[in-house]
């Protein structure tokens, strides 16, 4: 669903948005045109796309509609080489791609973890390598410090049944950009991860299970943006639930263990 519409952005930003045909990402791509930035929306289905820039084409922001499959590591350098072309460089990459699939260690699949690894952490690597020179153009650009972030998931904070697949991708992405974020420092660009907890998607819709405290895309947006606009490190939230899940992840092992098998099916 849409969200409202919104007076344009102080500072208009050039903005790179991949997943952005649905979910979360559909709604960041919807509020940021809204705010009147320059998006660079990317996912695989053309169509969703275009609607979306179809949509915004009244309004104070400006679509550039790149169709991507991120396991296309060609196709991601020449995304980027047409955004420098039209933007000059970057202001904010976002890595909202992702999938998910859950893992029967009773019937243990590898091809299913390559599978998840391949969309969650290796396209994200692949897109940072390519958006990485966006960035440190704008960062030579001056003004505001440019920023890379990245969509990882509250299951990073705690091992949980049959998320070794996606828990781990998402461990792995964040991980990866917080040890990246003290190598870019230097260079001027900032990175923050974010860590949503349950938010209703389509994705999420496939679930078997409860998900406690979940929020709405458009909740999930708003948190997102305004954790953007303050640079912080580390975006989580319902903030209720995600604090709940970082003190379950810090606890005793055996603990943990405990917690863990009363989650677990038979």
């Amino acid at each position: 669903m849409p969200s409202q519409a919104r007076s344009p952005a102080t500072t208009r930003k050039r903005i790179w948005l991949t997943g952005a045909s649905s979910g979360i990402g559909e709604g960041l791509a919807r509020r940021l045109l809204a705010d009147g930035h320059r998006v660079v929306l990317s996912a695989r289905s053309t169509d969703k796309l275009k609607a979306i820039a179809a949509d915004a084409e009244q309004g104070p922001g400006d679509a550039l509609v790149i169709t991507l499959d991120l396991t296309d590591r060609d196709a991601i350098r020449t995304a980027a080489r047409q955004i420098e072309e039209d933007f000059g460089g970057l202001d904010l990459m976002l890595l909202n791609a992702g999938t998910c699939e859950y893992l029967d260690a009773r019937d243990f699949e590898a091809d299913l973890v390559h599978r998840v690894f391949a969309t969650n952490f290796q396209a994200a690597v692949d897109v940072i390598e390519s958006a990485l020179p966006l960035l440190r153009t704008a960062a030579a650009q001056g003004g505001e410090r440019p920023q890379l972030a990245a969509v990882s998931s509250a299951s990073a904070y705690l091992p949980l049944p049959r998320a070794e697949a996606y828990g781990a991708s998402k461990a792995a992405v964040s991980y990866f950009l917080e040890s990246l974020r003290l190598d870019l420092d230097a260079q001027g660009i900032d990175v923050s991860v974010i860590h949503p907890g349950f938010v209703k998607t389509p994705l999420t819709e496939r679930n078997d299970f409860p998900m406690p405290m979940q929020v709405t895309v458009d909740q999930a947006v708003e948190a997102i943006v305004s954790g953007l606009a303050r640079h912080r490190l580390d975006i989580h939230f319902p903030r209720r639930f995600t604090l709940l899940v970082k003190l379950l992840g810090i606890l005793p092992p055996t603990l943990r263990r405990q917690i863990g098998l009363r989650m677990t099916r038979d």
